[in-house]
Formats: C-alpha cells, structure tokens, sequence
C-alpha cells in the first residue's frame, strides 16, 4: 500500500483496501479494521482526490498499527 500511495495510484489503492486489507484483517482477528477497509470503499463517496488520500493514509496507519498487535513488533515511524 505504500508503494501505491507514494505514486498516487488510486485504483490500486482501492483495490488493496478492499480486498487486501480487509482480507488481512478478517484472519488477524481485527474485524474494526476490515468494516474500515470495507467502509473506506463502498460506504462514503469522497469530495476529493485528497479527502481520499488522507483516509487512504489513516488506513495505513491503523494498518501498522494492527500489524504491530498482531507481530508483538513496533510499527515504523
């Protein structure tokens, strides 16, 4: 996903929030963070490239952060 964000690839981005993360987070028992992924897609029609840019980063985020939870290893900062 960051790879995808630093480029601005939008499509991709879609993409992996919906199918990629929230499978992810389905298996790593974090069910709020696969409704985010899911919500992020299907449930809010955005204003903006940016206004979707920044809950794309806010995802990312929550994504590290569960990561972190689920490996017992700090996120990156």
């Amino acid at each position: 996903m960051q790879h995808a964000r630093r480029i601005g690839d939008m499509g991709r981005l879609a993409l992996l929030a919906y199918c990629e993360v929230r499978r992810w987070a389905r298996q790593a028992g974090e069910p709020e963070l696969a409704d985010r992924s899911t919500e992020l897609i299907t449930r809010h029609p955005y204003a903006s490239r940016d206004q979707f840019m920044e809950q794309i980063d806010d995802l990312i985020l929550a994504l590290e952060q569960a990561h972190s939870r689920v490996t017992g290893q700090h996120a990156p900062q």
